[in-house]
């Protein structure tokens, strides 16, 4: 069983550390076919928009939705936007998506959704998958 406490308390904390290893890496040179710190940050507000979000609407308003592998390319919006713009985008929708967690009662977080690859999820194993995507971009960042 996932620890709903920890899992948040990580979910809320990822947007500070995401900025300064963002931060960092900005100061280094991007290697070669590899996305630059901004472009990651952009890709982690179009998950947090269209996977994460989207599921967690869906499974508030559906029965069982059903849900495909999703990594969406780098977020166009606001292409003035430079890395302290998107990294505060990004802070402002895992704010949201925390608020409409922290809405739900125990029937919410019961509700499930199916990944075609990963099998049924409830809400709070679709917000560990969502810890789980945080880690591994931050780990590139390194």
């Amino acid at each position: 069983m996932i620890d709903r406490a920890a899992l948040l308390a990580d979910l809320a904390s990822f947007p500070d550390r995401l900025a300064g290893d963002a931060r960092a890496a900005a100061a280094r040179p991007t290697a070669p076919g590899e996305w630059t710190p901004e472009l990651v940050v952009r890709h982690l507000v179009a998950v947090e928009i269209d996977v994460h979000q989207a599921r967690l609407d869906e499974a508030a308003t559906k029965d069982d939705p059903r849900w495909d592998w999703a990594e969406p390319g780098p977020w166009p919006g606001e292409p003035e936007l430079d890395l302290e713009g998107v990294l505060a985008r990004f802070g402002a929708l895992r704010r949201t998506t925390l608020t409409t967690v922290g809405t739900l009662d125990e029937a919410g977080w019961a509700r499930t959704g199916t990944h075609s690859t990963l099998g049924v999820f409830d809400i709070a194993a679709l917000l560990d998958n969502a810890r789980v995507h945080d880690e591994e971009h931050l780990g590139g960042l390194g």
